[in-house]
């Protein structure tokens, strides 16, 4: 999978807002409404991921939830991230 340039990685960032650019990662948190719900979002997003056979880096602080995404393979990011990336905003959306 290509890396994307940084026009391409800049559009996409435009239209996923909750999302932030940490040098070759995207990073967002999303905050539940419980400590249940956090690790219920988690198992859901682990299961879009395994779909996508493309795996974010989580780490779970009570109701936040921090996920990164990045295209270790090959150095940096690629359209898989973003699309995983929208698939997180609407597991989000219906949590």
């Amino acid at each position: 999978m290509p890396l994307l340039s940084q026009d391409e990685i800049a559009r996409e960032l435009d239209a996923l807002p909750a999302w932030t650019r940490e040098g070759d990662a995207i990073v967002r948190v999303g905050r539940l409404a419980t400590f249940l719900d956090a690790i219920a979002f988690v198992v859901t997003v682990a299961e879009a991921a395994e779909e996508a056979d493309h795996h974010p880096d989580i780490d779970v602080r009570y109701r936040n939830v921090r996920l990164e995404l990045s295209t270790h393979s090959a150095g940096g990011l690629t359209e898989k991230d973003f699309a995983l990336a929208r698939r997180i905003d609407a597991i989000l959306e219906e949590a």
